[in-house]
């Protein structure tokens, strides 16, 4: 399978921290990741969302000092993909970046997806701006 990134990024004029943060409480996914989560449903530990995709399980990476808020997706058919996605302190403010995979998606899916997950990091920007 042929594989490449896309990165797609959004520079955020607000501390890194406070971008952190907000990113990293699942409960703030659907007012900002609408390619990811319409709702967060908790069971026990687990999260899970209603996607797009259909009822997906998120894991994310545990809280870290890094602005890493990498993810990992599980699908309903079993499909897992792993999202990168990192807070980076900037002058003035950070940066959001998000790694889309291309995996074996066409390379007009892939710019549909990378244009979706821009939509989605923009969100993000005009909320904790």
């Amino acid at each position: 399978m042929f594989t490449e990134s896309r990165h797609v990024g959004v520079f955020v004029p607000q501390e890194p921290s406070v971008v952190y943060a907000f990113a990293a409480e699942p409960d703030n996914l659907p007012h900002w990741a609408a390619g990811l989560a319409a709702g967060i449903i908790r069971e026990g530990e687990r999260l899970f969302a209603d996607s797009p995709m259909g009822r997906v399980e998120i894991v994310f990476a545990p809280r870290n000092e890094f602005g890493i808020l990498d993810h990992e997706v599980t699908t309903p058919d079993g499909q897992r993909t792993y999202n990168p996605l990192r807070v980076v302190p900037a002058d003035g403010g950070c940066e959001v970046i998000f790694s889309v995979r291309r995996g074996a998606m066409s390379i007009a899916e892939l710019d549909r997806d990378a244009a979706t997950v821009l939509a989605d990091l923009e969100g993000l920007r005009d909320l904790v701006a």
